[in-house]
């Protein structure tokens, strides 16, 4: 059926500019996503320009009849549904499975899964800041907490102070989310979140004791899901500390996967006539419980009667128990990593509660538990531990720089060595992100959006990002990290990074099986509704959505090749600068990662949720996708600081690095039907010809080590808010005090080291040194006193505890 001739094109345009002019047109329509209609219309166009034969348009009107006309069109759905239906196409999922991808809404990171990013709604979402009433009790209360909290003591008496515990119920550390009108702070979730962070960078226990009130637990439940009656009598209770609440989900046989727990309850009618439940449960790891007075207990319900009329089986259910109750066992403890904040098993047996009264949202909350915990956690998860990983990776980018400028060996300052600069800049670069993404998350949280892949992102590599930055730290301050005591820095952060890898959600499982297992569906602009549709078998909705799908198929693979080609160039940018050429990175990285994960989608099917190792390289690509996105954000939002450009340039580099290696990973390990090959030979080679970047340049390197190593307002700036102790006794406030006379020394210590060099100034004993380049006019008076105030400064800070034999077995057990 070839074209006979060029019609009226032939009398304007030479054959190869047709040919070249059909090209072009079809780029711009793949690579801009025009719709069926528009192909159809642009199609018409160069038919008749062509001059097609009779056959050319035969085909035009077919194509246009199937899939111009939607009532036509369903009647191609009807049988896709079918086939899908036939082959078991999709993957079995559970009823947990489905509440928890139900649970949640989808935000920004659905642009990033899209292909096509809208740069414009990412740069407007909110990168939000503290009220003055937030920052107030942060500068108040919180330093005030911090200060009476000495983290060696914490250690050595297995508990907080007193004096903490009162000051923690003075000011209601514990009723932070609980609204104003129950007696509660009503912070923001980015007040939540510094509050948090800061007393996590004071000490680990302090941190987890107020973390766990403000997160997964009785308050949180009961502001979304309780009676009245439940909220007028707990959480005022909850907010002054006359309750202290724990929540009990996890069981021996029953962690990862939460839907397989045994504890259980069953409904009764107890002799006033009322519905009573009948409680066994065996849980563990349960923060608070050996404190608390009531507990947040999620368990399977059983109506063996039916007496409330939905059946025997009610599926999982949560309700508040005073631990005061008969059969209630709170009274062992745990010992985490010998972090010594509360944390233990608890039992009940044959414990009796009245059903209205004790699960959350009354009668009408039975059997709605799971949903309760997987909307609350789609929040949850994005903020505690996303603190603890961002302010502890700024408390250790601190410490280490200043470490780097006191410690010396060979007569010079350790952070003039590269290989000390390496890891102290990786260390601030990892923090700078965080913090970008740490303030960026809240803001979605404080509008409302409860986004659970994303805070699954953030949990997980907020944890994993500050255990390679307490490595990082405990690496560069050597002997003063692994020597326990008083003066250590690091030692307690560093033992306690594995809890928050292991809790809500341990890393590997919210890697390989949320991040893209769920977000595959959740995040998809097109997978949910395909499958709601199927499930109801509404083939108008399958028929928008499936189409829907295949269009962003076709322009996915045009604008990954020309993205590719082009490394980026033919996206747009909403920004200009240094930040632009990253936007458009990221316009081809969520290209290139849309279309993979269609195609992987689509010919793997349901196998796909069970090969991790897939899910995870995706899951990588999709977190580095997001932290990239917040960090535009952040260096746009503060005013595309100069200072701040290195810190910058390296946490983008950093982000694309990551996303080419799991790229490769993916090119070399994904094995599809029939195009397998493609991916491993010329598509993989082309990839790592064509890196969507290399790891970070030396120049930042050496940019970043310099600014954690200079005292004065970037530095503070950039560590905001961790805990900067008022006393210069406490680890940081000594570093930093010997860092600040160490650098004005340093002029006057250059002048005797050349001056050694000359022969001016003998070798020996720094004060010889110092009387005799006095003597000789070389120093004033004043400039010695600073060398010798400095030296004594320094000479204090790199000092380690030791104990005497009787002080070291103090607290040892003697038999």
């Amino acid at each position: 059926m070839n074209l006979p001739y060029y019609g009226f094109f032939e009398t304007l345009i030479p054959s190869w500019g047709v040919t070249l002019l059909l090209v072009l047109a079809i780029l711009h329509f793949g690579f801009y996503g025009y719709g069926i209609r528009r192909w159809l219309a642009a199609s018409v166009i160069f038919l008749y320009g062509y001059g097609a034969g009779t056959g050319w348009w035969i085909g035009w009107g077919v194509v246009a009849l199937l899939f111009g006309l939607p009532f036509v069109r369903q009647i191609l759905s009807r049988g896709v549904m079918k086939l899908i239906d036939v082959l078991k196409f999709l993957p079995t999922i559970s009823k947990t499975e489905q509440e928890a991808i139900d649970a949640g809404t989808t935000w920004v990171e659905g642009e990033l899964f899209s292909g096509r990013p809208d740069f414009k709604r990412i740069y407007s979402e909110a990168y939000p800041g503290l009220t003055e009433e937030e920052q107030a009790f942060i500068d108040g209360p919180a330093q005030e907490v911090c200060d009476a909290t000495e983290d060696w003591d914490v250690f050595q008496r297995r508990d907080l102070s007193p004096e903490t515990w009162e000051l923690l119920k003075k000011h209601r550390f514990f009723g932070m989310i609980i609204p104003k009108e129950y007696g509660g702070l009503g912070f923001s979730a980015s007040a939540n979140s510094a509050v948090v962070g800061k007393m996590s960078s004071a000490n680990a226990v302090l941190g987890i004791t107020v973390m766990v009130p403000n997160s997964l637990g009785p308050a949180e439940l009961l502001i979304h899901y309780g009676t009245e009656e439940q909220k007028n009598l707990y959480l005022p209770r909850l907010a002054s500390h006359e309750e202290i609440p724990a929540f009990a989900l996890t069981e021996p046989n029953a962690g990862s996967d939460a839907g397989a727990m045994t504890s259980h309850g069953e409904v009764f009618k107890g002799e006033d006539g009322r519905l009573k439940i009948r409680l066994n449960w065996s849980k563990r790891y349960i923060t608070l419980a050996p404190i608390s007075t009531v507990l947040g207990l999620a368990f399977k319900l059983y109506d063996p009667e039916n007496l409330l009329g939905k059946g025997k089986s009610l599926g999982v259910t949560c309700a508040l128990i005073p631990t005061s109750l008969p059969g209630v066992d709170n009274t062992h403890r745990h010992d985490p990593l010998s972090i010594p904040f509360y944390n233990g098993p608890s039992y009940g047996h044959d414990v009796v509660v009245d059903l209205e009264n004790a699960v959350i949202g009354g009668a009408a909350g039975v059997g709605r538990g799971w949903r309760m915990l997987m909307e609350s956690l789609a929040a949850g998860r994005g903020i505690s531990l996303p603190a603890v990983g961002t302010f502890g990776t700024k408390m250790v980018a601190r410490v280490a720089g200043a470490h780097a400028v006191v410690r010396k060996q060979f007569g010079l300052s350790i952070g003039k060595f590269e290989g000390i600069e390496e890891p102290l800049a990786r260390i601030g670069g990892y923090a700078y992100l965080l913090e970008a993404a740490r303030r960026y998350t809240n803001g979605g949280l404080n509008s409302g959006a409860k986004p659970a892949v994303v805070t699954a992102i953030m949990k997980y590599n907020s944890t994993e990002l500050f255990r390679k930055a307490i490595d990082d730290g405990m690496d560069i301050l050597g002997g003063n990290a692994i020597s326990m005591g008083p003066r250590n820095a690091l030692a307690h952060a560093y033992i306690n990074t594995p809890i928050g890898i292991t809790v809500e959600g341990a890393n590997i499982l919210t890697r390989t099986l949320i991040i893209f297992g769920q977000g595959a569906i959740r995040s998809h602009p097109f997978v949910l509704r395909e499958i709601n549709a199927l499930s109801s078998n509404d083939v108008k909705a399958f028929d928008s959505a499936f189409w829907g799908h295949i269009g962003m198929v076709v322009q996915n693979i045009f604008r990954s090749v020309l993205l590719s080609v082009s490394r980026g160039r033919l996206a747009t940018s909403p920004v200009s600068g240094v930040a632009s050429r990253y936007v458009k990175k990221l316009a081809w990285a969520s290209a290139s990662f849309s279309i993979l994960a269609d195609l992987a989608l689509g010919l793997m099917g349901g196998t796909l949720k069970r090969k991790e190792m897939i899910t995870g390289r995706f899951a990588d690509i999709f977190s580095w996708m997001y932290l990239a996105s917040t960090t535009l954000v952040r260096f746009e939002a503060e005013g595309r600081k100069k200072e701040d450009e290195a810190l910058f340039v390296y946490a983008m580099d950093t982000a694309f690095h990551r996303m080419q290696i799991a790229f490769d990973e993916l090119f070399s390990s994904l094995r599809l039907p029939v195009i397998s090959w493609l991916f491993r030979g010329p598509v993989g080679m082309w990839s790592r010809m064509n890196r969507l970047s290399g790891p970070p340049k030396d120049r930042e390197i050496h940019n970043i080590a310099r600014i954690y190593q200079t005292p004065g307002s970037q530095r503070d700036r950039l560590t905001d808010g961790i805990y900067i102790p008022a006393s210069p006794e406490r680890p940081i406030g000594r570093l930093d005090r010997a860092m600040v006379a160490s650098l004005a020394a340093d002029e006057f210590t250059s002048i005797m080291r050349s001056a050694v060099k000359s022969g001016n100034l003998p070798r020996g004993p720094l004060e010889s040194q110092l009387e005799a380049a006095l003597a000789t006019n070389l120093l004033t008076s004043e400039q010695v006193e600073k060398v010798r105030y400095a030296e004594k400064l320094r000479d204090d800070a790199v000092q380690v505890d030791s104990f005497g034999l009787d002080e070291y077995l103090k607290t040892a057990v003697h038999n």
